[in-house]
């Protein structure tokens, strides 16, 4: 019999466990840019480049390239990494321990990001430094869903169905967490619970709150937090 407890619970990684500042790296990018050019790449849309990476497409050193390309870049390769990671802020320890927490409790977990190789490794070289992770965010959860390996992209719909086929979740019995208004829609169709961190929200001030509401949809305010 199982001992899970509902709501499974399926959470985006950047802007909801990790802190994000999009507007640093295409900044941090156009620096680099012989022309000044402007990249385009924002937590709303992003160029079909950057997708290609994040769905495993091709590789860092092609991505590479293609940056210096497109965007007539003048940069070695650990500059156009350092770019490309400036949006990487911290892990609060706080979300960490409500993650295990919740787990203790016996909420199956799992990690629905669109991401790419180089962040990864950036993330988990941070958390292996700072709390001791040996395989990063992947010890804190039950599984881990990674655009880059799985080939496909949020906001479309088919990255979520082969999440929850793999977990063997119901989209009713599951509470998305995610800061991206474009994923919230398509979670929302497919008939997941949503949770949409929008600022000035976060995981800890409003999953608890999310949780016990619990399975009508929760769609908080700035306002409903603070109380």
């Amino acid at each position: 019999m199982s001992t899970s407890v509902l709501p499974n619970l399926l959470f985006d990684f950047g802007g909801v466990i990790i802190d994000i500042d999009y507007p640093r790296t295409p900044e941090a990018l156009r620096r680099l840019s012989r022309a000044g050019s402007t990249v385009e790449f924002t937590q709303a849309s992003q160029a079909e480049l950057f997708d290609q990476l994040e769905t495993g497409h091709i590789s860092p050193a092609e991505f590479r390239t293609a940056l210096r390309a497109h965007y007539e870049l003048e940069a070695t390769d650990d500059e156009l990494d350092a770019a490309w990671g400036a949006l990487l802020l911290d892990v609060p320890a706080e979300r960490l321990a409500l993650i295990g927490e919740l787990r203790q409790r016996g909420h199956q977990t799992a990690l629905l990001s669109n991401t790419n190789v180089l962040h990864i490794e950036m993330v988990n070289r941070r958390l292996a430094q700072q709390y001791g992770f040996k395989n990063g965010i992947a010890d804190c959860l039950d599984r881990v869903f990674y655009s880059q390996e799985v080939g496909l992209r949020k906001p479309g719909e088919e990255i979520f169905r082969h999440a929850l086929r793999e977990m063997n979740w119901q989209a009713a019995d599951t509470l998305f967490i995610e800061d991206s208004p474009q994923h919230i829609a398509t979670a929302r169709r497919l008939g997941l619970r949503v949770l949409h961190l929008a600022p000035p929200l976060t995981l800890t001030t409003a999953l608890p709150e999310a949780l016990r509401v619990f399975p009508r949809e929760y769609s908080p305010t700035p306002s409903s937090a603070a109380n």
